[in-house]
């Protein structure tokens, strides 16, 4: 097994800087077009950060300026403590995973390696020793003869990744690369990318629009949309307590209803329904009582009943059931032609409590689960 002080020699990162990245007031244009509208924050030294959020949010972009690849049209870049927006990429030290992982066909795995260090003034020794390390790594010593049309894709994808962090790079830039392998296999680099990350020490900056992929990889995730900062946190924070409708909607799945502020007990807000139901819910934002908002449920946070159990439990009937292998999702229409998503887990003999079609059920949701979100 390869130490982690062999992987990481060379890499010294001054004591006093806690941030490896700094993007500060960051803006980018292309003619008349705002692709990045002023983007502010800060990624942690040995962090592995995403940014998440649909094509054409910008988050490519960002790590293209980053990179170097794209000019900033206004505002910095830090890399730990020293600003690099005008240094162009072969001086930066910084390596990017692309999403077609840019493999010389015409050279064998540990040469596709070691061309990068040999290219950076490493002996030709000195450079394949090192490939053999890192080759170790991403457990593909035993390919380094092969040429990469005779590896897997996902084999190509540790080659890719062994080439990049093979010059001990400070940060590690991922520009959506396990995009084009099948769900098993990017099941299973997640886990893989992860561990890299934890090994060799190396700030992780990862691009992907798979919210699963980024709850699975994060330490925490940047969620963009049309250019801007929608919310920053850890997977958690950002499930759990989404900071407005897109970051709800976008991030796994959720029941969003138009509501009315009927009352407000501090941080707890009595809502009303459009068909004239009313629960009381956490609210996000300060909102005055009168004004709409969109309250925020996730499905697994409902369970269904026949007999109410709850003075808040919603009467309704069951008009479909999806199974989904590990849980069921079950439609339930209420009054008013209002519809509600309910997720009733598996149990370990694979019967769950689940209501045919046309049974009259209540839906109840769990405390503190339904969220108010001002926009």
């Amino acid at each position: 097994m390869v130490s982690r002080s062999l992987l990481c020699r060379g890499r010294v990162v001054p004591q006093d800087i806690t941030n490896a990245i700094d993007v500060r007031q960051a803006v980018k244009r292309y003619g008349d077009f705002t692709a990045l509208k002023t983007i502010s924050l800060s990624i942690h030294d040995n962090e592995f950060f995403t940014l998440l959020g649909p094509s054409g949010c910008g988050k490519t972009t960002l790590l293209r300026m980053i990179a170097g690849f794209e000019d900033v049209t206004e505002g910095e870049i830090f890399l730990y403590g020293e600003e690099i927006e005008n240094l162009p990429p072969d001086k930066r030290p910084v390596n990017t995973v692309f999403q077609n992982y840019a493999l010389f066909p015409h050279m064998n795995v540990l040469e596709n390696v070691s061309f990068g260090l040999e290219m950076l003034g490493k002996s030709k020794s000195e450079a394949r020793t090192r490939a053999g390390e890192i080759l170790e790594l991403v457990q593909l010593s035993q390919f380094g003869a092969r040429k990469p049309l005779q590896l897997s894709g996902g084999q190509q994808q540790r080659v890719a990744l062994a080439r990049a962090l093979a010059p001990q790079p400070k940060v590690l830039l991922l520009d959506e690369p396990l995009s084009a392998l099948d769900l098993k296999l990017r099941k299973a680099m997640q886990l893989e990318l992860k561990h890299l990350q934890r090994e060799t020490g190396i700030t992780f900056i990862f691009v992907t629009h798979d919210q699963d992929e980024a709850l699975t990889m994060s330490d925490r995730i940047a969620v963009m949309s049309a250019g801007e900062l929608q919310q920053l946190g850890d997977a958690r924070d950002i499930y759990e307590k989404p900071a407005n409708r897109f970051v709800a909607d976008f991030i796994g799945e959720t029941n969003l209803i138009d509501v009315i502020v009927k009352s407000k007990d501090g941080d707890r807000v009595l809502c009303e329904f459009p068909n004239g139901l009313t629960l009381t819910c956490d609210a996000v934002d300060e909102m005055d009582v009168g004004k709409t908002g969109h309250m925020s449920i996730r499905p697994e946070r409902m369970k269904l009943h026949q007999t109410q159990v709850e003075a808040e439990n919603f009467k309704g009937k069951v008009v479909e059931n999806v199974y989904a292998g590990t849980d069921v999702q079950t439609i339930v229409h209420l009054q008013n032609d209002m519809k509600l998503a309910v997720r009733t887990q598996n149990s370990d003999t694979g019967k769950a409590m689940i209501f045919d079609p046309g049974t009259d059920v209540f839906v109840d949701v769990e405390f503190g689960s339904a969220r108010l979100l001002a926009s």
